[in-house]
């Protein structure tokens, strides 16, 4: 395709009539010509906003673009209601690929009742792969912003599910055919399958009424990242049990082979929380169908510990993620 904005006829083709989810809260969507998305909020309503890119991989970029944005603006207790898309193609793309690209990301929407509202479609040389970068609009009521800096000293620290879930599904769908001949393909298929488990939503939802104090969705540089960023932002240390840190066989196996931290793997769709009582929001989270488990606690100071038996050792600042390592 030529270097520029896609064709109106293909912008309507490959683009719009992919996009069937609408929220009423939302005035002005996507059509050509409208430069601009509106939303109406009720007066005792706050509007959140989130943006995020995928770079990381080229499979299933707008299934997880949509998802990320959502678990963003669901970590600070918010309705995801709207995305606004920046979608940038190199000329190798045709209408086919972008037609495609947008059925993922309405069907991502329409499980999460998320309406795109808009954005930008761009063939250009200054990208060999397709990139995605997305603006996300949700509502929350005053009095239940969630923030990452909530945290206190006293707080117990919890996670949903596991860590390393996006990063073990994106590694095996990257190189399927290598560990297809190290593993059998039903351990494979079943590490792919864990892109079904990103959505931090539902764990999100049912923390803000446990009665959570801060929430960080885990993305880039893991779990020993989302700490560091928790801990920092709330202004507290922290004494974490490494054992207790919950992580699926399949991670801990695709780690081993390609010799990767799995607490420095990009981890979507696990929920880092902080509650005065953590063993009620594990409860809560168990009651609600979400696997859930208590991992630490919050305390005075800017020490960072991470237990493991008898050794005690300190967190660093966040590296590079790493699932980068396998691109090298």
């Amino acid at each position: 395709m030529e270097i520029g904005k896609i064709p109106e006829s293909i912008l309507k083709r490959a683009v719009f009539r992919q996009l069937h989810t609408t929220r009423a809260e939302v005035l002005v969507g996507a059509s050509v010509g409208e430069d601009c998305a509106a939303v109406q909020l009720e007066p005792d309503e706050i509007f959140v906003l989130s943006t995020d890119p995928i770079t990381g991989t080229e499979k299933d970029v707008g299934r997880l673009a949509v998802q990320i944005t959502a678990n963003d603006l669901a970590s600070a207790g918010a309705e995801p209601v709207g995305i606004l898309l920046t979608v940038l193609l190199p000329p190798c793309a045709e209408e086919p690929l972008i037609r495609s690209l947008m059925q993922e990301v309405e069907s991502a929407c329409e499980e999460l009742r998320i309406q795109a509202m808009g954005g930008h479609t761009e063939i250009t040389r200054a990208v060999n792969q397709p990139l995605i970068s997305v603006t996300g609009v949700g509502k929350v009521k005053k009095g239940c912003l969630v923030t990452t800096g909530g945290a206190c000293a006293g707080d117990d620290v919890v996670v949903s599910k596991w860590i390393g879930i996006e990063g073990t599904s994106i590694i095996a769908k990257e190189k399927e055919e290598e560990l297809l001949s190290r593993f059998p393909r039903t351990f494979v298929e079943g590490a792919k399958g864990f892109d079904k488990l990103l959505s931090v939503v539902p764990e999100a939802a049912t923390a803000v009424k446990s009665g959570v104090s801060a929430m960080h969705d885990v993305t880039e540089g893991g779990i020993y990242g989302a700490l560091w960023e928790l801990a920092e932002a709330s202004g507290i240390g922290l004494v974490i049990d490494l054992k207790a840190i919950p992580i699926r066989q399949e991670t801990v196996e695709i780690c081993e082979y390609y010799r990767l931290n799995p607490y420095q793997l990009i981890s979507s769709g696990c929920m880092l929380m902080t509650s005065p009582d953590g063993l009620k929001l594990v409860h809560d989270l168990e009651k609600a169908g979400i696997p859930a488990a208590l991992i630490g606690r919050c305390v005075e100071g800017n020490a960072k510990k991470i237990m493991n038996g008898g050794e005690e050792a300190y967190l660093e600042r966040p590296k590079t993620d790493e699932l980068y390592k396998i691109y090298k």
